[in-house]
């Protein structure tokens, strides 16, 4: 087993592995391994949670197909898998687009692959090995596109059936665990390629932050990561609370100028997807664009939207139809 490089790691994970008790509520529990330090150090450190609360672990690898080592190198999860008597199942991916952002398609192809391959297994939950050091990194990439409370809140311990009980744990420390443990892993050379912004942003950003702000940076943003995702809760919950006395397809502007614009906005959202655009097909754009029926109104004509939503101010109402 591995021997984490302080007793501090072994129980946070523990600590947070028993707080998911109610979500890993069957007696399987899935998890998401690339071969990296980061999940390496999960695969353990699951193993040894899992011993102790009669849980049976699933292992999933996704071989991109990226580079001609990448085959070999998921076989090398599965045979660390075979020594700790885990199944391991090898998902590849095929359909991929060379023309767009590499970094975003292989994520989503994950995602997809790695969310089949839960179900397919009626697993309750599937851990991933995400750190401190990952949420840091996409807190700023976010805050660089200019975005909101929720985005900048990044990743959630608990998303449907993802969990992460590595977010506050840093990726040197599951390093230094696996060099202590004499646990092999290796680094994906797409990690040290600067084309990416990630790796810009790993490699260049944060450490330039360290030397002019002081150290401590990642744990800061991570900080503000947590404080922006409970702003960004009880807005949300705020807004789903007006959204559900009201007639989506048909909203007051009088009630609406009422609000506060991070709830009015919330509440438009909704409506919209309510009317029928596709899950997840809004911008910031869209939203601005319906906002300023009700904060800029200076006779706007139809607003059209994903999934033909068409957004109408007329007679002190919006009306959101589709064609």
């Amino acid at each position: 087993m591995i021997k984490p490089s302080s007793q501090d790691i072994l129980n946070n994970f523990t600590e947070k592995m028993n707080a998911f008790e109610i979500q890993i509520s069957g007696d399987n529990i899935g998890l998401s391994v690339s071969g990296g330090g980061d999940s390496i150090a999960l695969l353990y450190l699951t193993k040894e949670w899992a011993c102790k609360n009669d849980k049976k672990i699933f292992v999933a690898t996704v071989d991109h197909g990226l580079r001609k080592e990448s085959l070999n190198e998921a076989q090398t999860v599965k045979d660390i898998c075979r020594s700790l008597g885990i199944e391991c199942t090898i998902l590849n991916w095929t359909d991929w687009d060379k023309s767009g952002n590499l970094q975003d398609a292989a994520r989503s192809a994950r995602n997809r692959l790695i969310g089949n391959w839960a179900n397919s297994l009626g697993l309750d939950a599937v851990a991933t090995g995400h750190t401190a050091d990952d949420q840091a990194e996409t807190f700023l990439l976010r805050l660089a596109r200019g975005s909101g409370a929720r985005s900048l809140s990044g990743m959630a311990v608990e998303n449907n059936i993802y969990v992460r009980p590595l977010l506050k744990i840093s990726r040197q420390t599951t390093v230094a665990a696996c060099g202590e443990g004499g646990v092999e892993f290796w680094s994906d050379p797409h990690n040290d390629d600067l084309r990416f912004a990630r790796v810009r942003t790993r490699k260049n950003v944060l450490p330039n932050l360290e030397e002019n702000l002081g150290p401590g940076i990642t744990d800061a943003l991570v900080r503000s990561a947590d404080l922006l995702r409970d702003d960004a809760d009880a807005l949300d919950s705020f807004a789903r609370e007006y959204f559900a006395q009201t007639d989506p397809l048909n909203l007051s502007v009088n009630e609406l100028e009422r609000l506060p614009r991070a709830i009015r906005s919330r509440v438009l959202r909704l409506a919209i997807y309510k009317a029928g655009a596709p899950s997840g097909s809004l911008s910031a754009e869209h939203i601005n664009g319906a906002e300023a029926l009700i904060s800029d109104w200076h006779g706007q004509k139809e607003l059209s939207l994903p999934g033909d939503v068409k957004l109408l101010r007329n007679s002190g109402r919006i009306t959101l139809s589709t064609q």
